[in-house]
């Protein structure tokens, strides 16, 4: 996957909205191995499969509350409501203390950019803070996701922020409040590099900063 391709993977809020198999790319193999989960809203077997899977995951009690398992519980939740056509049917589908709200919340999990379910399958991202990125739209949801990563986050934090950007506020400002200067990213050169950098920057009067900046928009680009 190149770095862009998950760009026009940003979801609305119409049910089932991505168009990929359920269950993967969200639960990579490389990362799950047999737990990685894979249903099909079209295979009535599958479908059920699905309605015992979300409505499990509503009760806890089956696998347990780690990443890899929340994923797949995500991946039945947007295959049940593919399947079904709606959160209500699909809630009714699953019955018990699978809620209309627990399955719309865990759908948009699923729903997330590749990018950004990729750090939740290797748990750099926790899945309760991924169910508040998924609350905002587009890119917001890119900037909050990396914000966890570089800065620490915590799942209070991001709920905030994630409140906050569907107030009106801007992500900038909406992380600033977490104290998070968005942006700001911590690199680690290797020494040929580190020198060639910063002797480019001092005879052209820049940062190293609007060096890399400029660097990376032509890398990013191609």
């Amino acid at each position: 996957m190149s770095p862009r391709d998950d760009a026009a993977d940003l979801p609305g809020d119409e049910p089932g909205h991505r168009e990929s198999p359920v269950g993967e790319p969200v639960i990579r193999r490389d990362v799950a191995g047999e737990d990685a989960a894979r249903f099909d809203p079209d295979d009535p077997d599958s479908l059920a499969e699905a309605a015992e899977t979300v409505a499990r995951f509503a009760e806890n009690t089956a696998g347990g509350t780690d990443n890899v398992y929340m994923l797949r519980g995500a991946a039945a939740c947007a295959a049940l409501v593919r399947g079904e056509g709606s959160y209500k049917a699909a809630a009714e589908r699953a019955g018990g203390a699978a809620s209309v709200s627990f399955i719309r919340k865990w759908a948009r999990v699923h729903d997330l950019p590749r990018s950004v379910r990729r750090y939740v399958a290797l748990g750099r991202i926790p899945p309760t803070a991924a169910k508040h990125i998924a609350r905002v739209p587009g890119e917001a949801r890119f900037l909050l996701a990396w914000a966890v990563l570089d800065h620490g986050l915590t799942v209070r934090e991001v709920r905030a922020a994630a409140s906050r950007v569907n107030d009106g506020a801007s992500v900038e400002a909406a992380l600033a409040d977490a104290d998070v200067d968005l942006g700001r990213v911590e690199l680690s050169l290797p020494p040929d590099t580190y020198r060639a950098l910063r002797r480019h920057a001092a005879l052209a009067d820049e940062s190293p900063a609007d060096v890399v900046a400029d660097a990376l928009d032509g890398y990013l680009d191609r």
